[in-house]
């Protein structure tokens, strides 16, 4: 018990999630862990420059897929996180599916409020489409916010009428700023990342006082119809537990074809961790990329 509640404050120190963060200090250290990334050999990190907007390629240093990409949306409540602190994801889907990945540092709140964020994802799609990638080339991964950064941008793509990614891979996705989810009061003691103040001030730094079932901001309010397949993943002890769990539910409604797992003990994007409930998450998500989709 004694070594669970350090790992808890570990984690919780780890992710900065404080009543009052300095978020230029909170987006300083994210960066710093990503740095650490530096080190590891069978990985290789390109920047990129998309319109201005820094973004990276992460990839294998050994044979690996080209035709095929995952475009990763990072997390960070809209306020913080970049595709430096993004390589605690991003180095691993690049290890376990051999694909290239593309992270990218969208704009962030309160400098920059919605839409901005959905504004640079749309530009990093049409960047990849550009290069000659058609959609059902690539696959969208986010984690917390980065969730639901890819499945506003896939709404997007639809109203727009336009061809969608082959599918989605959801870590933790942040889908209600109404927090209508009943796990927002039942597992608001247990959630050692994330608490409603800090998510209050990231809705109030993001979204102002826009309506917050806006489907672009609150992505569960969106309409579903016509969705390639989906893949979420997220921890019991999480005050967004309700978002994943009614997000899958919405999708069924819809007809798509999603998959749910809920890791039992687990916290808020608990796959950043180098520990064996991350690697078997990553495993099944890589069961899901290779096999699910590629012969969807």
């Amino acid at each position: 018990m004694e070594a669970n509640q350090r790992l808890m404050r570990l984690i919780r120190l780890a992710h900065g999630m404080v009543d009052k963060p300095d978020i230029e200090k909170h987006r300083q250290s994210q960066d710093q862990i990503g740095e650490l990334y530096k080190r590891v050999k069978e990985i290789s990190f390109k920047p990129l420059e998309i319109k201005g907007m820094k973004c990276e390629w992460v990839s294998l240093n050994r044979a690996h897929v080209h035709k095929q990409v995952i475009l990763h949306c990072h997390g960070g409540g809209f306020s913080t996180g970049s595709s430096l602190y993004a390589r605690t994801l991003t180095a691993k889907l690049a290890s376990y599916t051999a694909m290239e990945v593309l992270s990218f540092d969208y704009r962030l709140a309160p400098e920059h409020p919605f839409p901005a964020a959905l504004e640079d994802a749309m530009k990093v799609w049409d960047y990849l489409m550009k290069m000659g990638y058609g959609a059902r080339d690539v696959i969208i991964t986010g984690d917390s916010a980065g969730g639901n950064l890819a499945l506003a941008l896939v709404l997007k793509l639809k109203e727009q009428k336009r061809f969608l990614p082959k599918g989605l891979v959801l870590m933790s996705p942040w889908t209600d700023m109404t927090f209508s989810g009943e796990s927002y009061v039942e597992r608001r003691d247990m959630d050692p990342v994330l608490s409603i103040p800090y998510l209050e001030q990231m809705i109030s730094d993001y979204a102002g006082k826009k309506d917050l079932k806006n489907p672009y901001i609150s992505p569960l309010f969106g309409d579903f119809t016509g969705f390639p397949p989906t893949y979420i993943q997220v921890g019991s002890n999480e005050i967004l537990l309700s978002d994943s769990k009614k997000l899958a539910s919405r999708m069924e409604e819809a007809g798509v074809k999603v998959r749910l797992d809920v890791f039992e003990g687990m916290w808020h994007v608990f796959q950043m961790a180098p520990f064996k409930t991350a690697y078997e998450a990553m495993d099944k998500c890589v069961e899901f990329i290779v096999d699910d989709l590629m012969h969807f």
